[in-house]
């Protein structure tokens, strides 16, 4: 095939602006989250997959979820939907 370029997928990260707005107003860096997520929910990432995850680029596993919300003391629906949780999740 030679070299054929794979045309990068678009991905659609619902929480990635909100993790770094949350990270960001904690005052940590991102592999200051990355460690966090490592040594207190054993959760294996770095740095690089903390920056795909803000760009939208990475998905976030549920349990991730859950870490992110715990480490950066935030409502998990929050980094979901922000301000605009639906109702009958409220």
């Amino acid at each position: 095939m030679g070299n054929v370029m794979a045309k990068k997928k678009d991905v659609t990260n619902t929480c990635g602006k909100r993790v770094k707005i949350a990270r960001v107003s904690k005052d940590l860096n991102q592999l200051e989250l990355a460690t966090a997520l490592n040594v207190d929910f054993d959760i294996d990432v770095n740095q690089h997959s903390i920056s795909m995850i803000e760009r939208g680029d990475r998905f976030v596993k549920d349990f991730e979820l859950l870490a992110l919300a715990e480490v950066l003391d935030v409502h998990p629906m929050w980094l979901l939907y922000g301000d605009k949780i639906p109702k009958k999740y409220q």
